[in-house]
């Protein structure tokens, strides 16, 4: 259950998929949700800005959400070695697909193959309506709210705009999930890194590929649901144990 035993199955292993969480950024600056220091855990009032029912009910909640993602950290951050670490997995021809969690963008921001990242919980990248559908660059639409507009509506429907993220209570893009489901029922190895395996249905993720025969690898901070499942756990920091993998 050690690093080494991480190793060996990566090195046997020719259709890795990577499943990664809000750890496997934090060295890059941006604070995970459940950790020590992790947004809801300093503040657990700030839950209540990632519930779709508070967002599309409460005025207050949209101001501070639209506050919140012009100083988001995910606009200055840098990829971290672990990224680094999977594109350098891409080119050696080894990594078939990394479904993340994370809405940050940091992956492709690293050099992985913007075909092989699949966004389960969406992007900060963009905005978009939730009664037209309408998407649109979030620069754009923050520009709107530094400019006075503390809670910006559709500009096409006047509904309410908010990021294109998932929100508890919303569903996951069913075209995104199961491309997703794909890519574990098919893999040879799955590792998850830096996700607490706490969130369905992309912790689930991991379920599949056990169940259609894959070892996996967790590389965790903490004990996670799915530890039972793993052939190898890795508790080290995440900067230097996915690098450590190659």
């Amino acid at each position: 259950m050690t690093l080494q035993r991480a190793r060996e199955l990566v090195a046997g292993a020719h259709r890795i998929v990577v499943l990664t969480g809000a750890g496997i950024s934090t060295d890059s600056g941006i604070p995970d949700f459940r950790g020590p220091q992790g947004v809801w855990t300093t503040n657990p009032a700030a839950e209540k800005l990632s519930d779709i029912t508070e967002y599309l009910a409460s005025r207050e909640v949209r101001e501070q959400s639209w506050l919140g993602r012009l100083d988001h950290p995910a606009w200055h951050a840098n990829p971290n070695p672990a990224h680094l670490a999977l594109v350098a997995l891409e080119h050696a021809g080894k990594l078939t697909a990394i479904l993340t969690q994370n809405i940050d963008g940091l992956h492709q921001k690293a050099g992985s193959n913007p075909e092989r990242v699949v966004e389960l919980h969406g992007t900060i990248a963009d905005s978009l309506c939730l009664s037209c559908g309408d998407r649109r660059d979030m620069h754009e639409t923050l520009d709107r709210v530094r400019a006075g507009d503390a809670d910006p509506d559709c500009e096409y429907c006047g509904g309410i705009l908010k990021s294109a993220t998932i929100s508890f209570g919303q569903m996951l893009d069913a075209d995104v999930l199961e491309r997703a489901r794909i890519a574990a029922m098919t893999c040879d190895l799955m590792i998850a890194a830096g996700t607490s395996l706490s969130v369905e249905p992309a912790a689930g993720l991991v379920g599949v590929a056990a169940s259609a025969g894959a070892p996996v690898i967790i590389c965790n901070a903490s004990e996670t649901p799915y530890d039972s499942l793993a052939q190898a756990l890795v508790r080290e920091p995440l900067s230097h144990a996915v690098p450590a993998l190659l």
